[in-house]
């Protein structure tokens, strides 16, 4: 029996605006995409007052200007350098990596350790934000689709550890009860409605 662990970097390209401006951590932030036509990326405290991902700039202004929200252009280089840091110091920590985007990664993890999967999902993520300064969320469970249930339900824990391990019967069960099916990885709108 193999460990899942899916990796999701949160609000990574928000994240790695932070990276050298550490003020920003606090105030809400987006990124537009390549022509600053609409949101790509959201910082939480953007989320919280309202700016929804896709939005044209021009439709959100009112709200930048009230809240403060800095704004951003997208700058792939450097997203693309912070992901492949991201990448290589998860490699450490697993015994298969599988990239799934620029901000996920799947690890396969070795079963036989003394230490618990969420003891060492703690440990990537205190390590990923000691090294690169990117803030990291972590789905654990026994395959590729139950982890990314873990992982959505890591990122609602914006208080905790952002660590959620599905493993038994019971945490599963419990889990998919408070999730809408068309949250749940591979579940498109139809099969969401019929379902």
């Amino acid at each position: 029996m193999q460990i899942v662990a899916l990796v999701d970097c949160n609000s990574f390209y928000a994240s790695c605006e932070a990276i050298f401006r550490p003020y920003l951590r606090k105030q809400p932030v987006v990124v537009l995409s390549n022509n600053d036509g609409c949101v790509i990326a959201r910082s939480s405290l953007a989320k919280k007052i309202g700016i929804k991902m896709g939005v044209p700039f021009f439709q959100i202004k009112k709200i930048i200007k009230k809240y403060h929200v800095q704004v951003f252009s997208s700058n792939y280089n450097l997203y693309g350098n912070i992901s492949s840091r991201v990448m290589g110091v998860l490699k450490n920590y697993c015994d298969q990596l599988e990239i799934y985007s620029v901000d996920e990664a799947f690890l396969v993890l070795n079963k036989y350790s003394e230490r618990s999967f969420c003891k060492r999902a703690e440990e990537i993520q205190k390590i990923i934000r000691k090294w690169l300064g990117v803030p990291v969320s972590i789905g654990i469970a026994k395959n590729k689709t139950l982890s990314k249930v873990a992982n959505y339900l890591a990122k609602k824990d914006e208080m905790g550890s952002q660590v959620v391990e599905l493993l038994n019967q019971k945490q599963i069960e419990i889990s998919l009860k408070v999730i809408d099916v068309g949250d749940i990885w591979g579940i498109g709108q139809r099969i969401s409605i019929f379902l």
